[in-house]
């Protein structure tokens, strides 16, 4: 039997899920125990054990400064930053790709702009944007609209144009104008590949996030992180590194869920 037709069963399948996990662990058990057998006050790899004393200060302990905890209140700066970006390049990807997709002069005028924008590295511009919108929060949504909202849009763009000709002229020819053949055949066509374009622009979204919070913020994750990194205390860092990687994960999740729900017919194209 050739290995590309060997389907797992849905036991191994959760055993393969596991198993690179479970090796990295293993992997940093091993190590972290012989760095500390050598240097009890290693700070590179720090035990499991302070690592859980770290998240305890940072998740169960009011802060003596503000009052709060600190875990819960950088998530939620953190969160609300990322959404609001989200939210915002996702209304404009969705417009510029069904007017780029859909109608010729839009294309024509601004499809050549979008995919150079597309190519500017947006932490390049970083200090522009905090030289134009100042140090406060708009700046870190702003960079998260730029560094997303036109790879999506050129993603709903080709998505548009790949609509097969003949639907058109049908809707055409039985009376529909513009608006029809955009809210009747378009916007249905390209709702669901906006959802994998949102799912597969979260880890620049996040990317951009932590980059601006770490230059100019007061709060956030990616401000906390390299806060505390200026002190090695790799005890708080990776914790946070992994609760970042977790809410990417539950967030990729709950889209790909969504557009299961929303859109079961596309399951499968």
């Amino acid at each position: 039997m050739r290995l590309i037709n060997i389907m797992p069963s849905r036991g191994l399948r959760v055993g393969l899920t596991v198993l690179p996990f479970l090796l990295l662990l293993i992997v940093y058990m091993v190590s972290a125990e012989a760095r500390l057998a050598l240097n009890p006050d290693d700070k590179l790899l720090p035990s499991f054990g302070q690592m859980a004393d770290a998240i305890q200060r940072y998740a169960l302990q009011e802060d003596p400064r503000t009052g709060g905890r600190l875990l819960w209140d950088d998530t939620w700066a953190s969160l609300r930053r990322l959404l609001l970006g989200m939210a915002i390049a996702t209304i404009l990807a969705l417009v510029l790709g069904i007017g780029l997709g859909a109608i010729p002069l839009i294309s024509a005028t601004l499809s050549p702009a979008v995919a150079v924008m597309s190519m500017v590295p947006p932490l390049a511009i970083l200090p522009v944007l905090f030289i134009v919108f100042g140090l406060d929060e708009l700046s870190k949504v702003m960079l998260i609209v730029i560094g997303i909202a036109p790879v999506m849009t050129r993603d709903l763009e080709q998505r548009a144009r790949e609509i097969p000709l003949e639907w058109l002229i049908k809707a055409q020819t039985l009376g529909a104008n513009t608006w029809t053949l955009i809210l009747r055949v378009v916007l249905p066509q390209l709702m669901p590949r906006l959802f994998i374009a949102l799912r597969l622009a979260l880890g620049s979204a996040w990317l951009f996030l932590i980059a601006a919070e770490a230059i100019a913020s007061t709060d956030g994750l990616g401000y906390r992180i390299f806060l505390v990194r200026r002190y090695l205390a790799m005890d708080v860092i990776l914790p946070y590194v992994a609760w970042i990687t977790l809410l990417a994960w539950i967030m990729d999740n709950a889209l790909k869920r969504l557009t299961t729900v929303l859109f079961p017919w596309h399951e499968g194209r």
